[in-house]
């Protein structure tokens, strides 16, 4: 049986870090594991997506409508991706929304947030303060991390695997630091 996660952000914001971090908790847990990622033009803050199949022994691709969660660092993006969740899946994104792209420089005005909450109608969608956690934690760019947390008890891997995998991953120098924000992110995500 597959578990499918698609992650989804702007580049920079450690959509692939985090990719990294659910595959190593499936090899810690001796889970077959398949993953793809998307960054073409990541360094101009372009979209990443990567989709993680846990469980999964053949192919990397997730089908439209069939990821079982979706872990979004930026609200656009979650809007972006949303037609991948399937029926009774759930989001969980930043309430940080349209870091600015090449396309918002322009003259063309933002979508609002009440918008973008529009675009994902009916889905399951845990908005969790990212940003104010990251910074509770230390640094602000331990977003990914407290999102990852949010979202840990979905994910059919032991919190003691994803532990070990954040510090198996990140730099050595910021491992307390990105552990202080996987717990407070899934303080948020179990009270979600």
């Amino acid at each position: 049986m597959s578990f499918d996660v698609m992650i989804v952000g702007i580049g920079g914001q450690g959509t692939i870090l985090t990719s990294n971090i659910l595959g190593e908790a499936c090899v810690i847990e001796g889970v077959p594991v398949r993953g793809a990622e998307t960054h073409g033009m990541a360094q101009r803050g372009g979209s990443v997506e990567s989709q993680i199949r846990i469980g999964q022994e053949y192919g990397p691709m997730i089908a439209p409508g069939t990821a079982d969660l979706i872990i979004s660092f930026d609200l656009m993006e979650a809007a972006r991706y949303c037609h991948y969740l399937k029926k009774g899946g759930t989001i969980f994104t930043s309430q940080e929304y349209v870091v600015p792209t090449s396309v918002f420089m322009q003259d063309f005005p933002a979508p609002d947030k009440q918008m973008i909450m529009g675009m994902l109608g009916d889905r399951t969608v845990i908005v969790v303060e990212a940003r104010k956690l990251a910074e509770d934690a230390g640094s602000i760019l331990t977003q990914n991390i407290v999102l990852l947390g949010a979202a840990s008890g979905q994910l059919p891997l032991k919190e003691q695997s994803l532990r070990e995998a954040i510090s198996r991953t990140v730099p050595k120098k910021t491992i307390e630091l990105n552990l202080k924000a996987f717990d407070l992110g899934k303080a948020v995500g179990s009270t979600g």
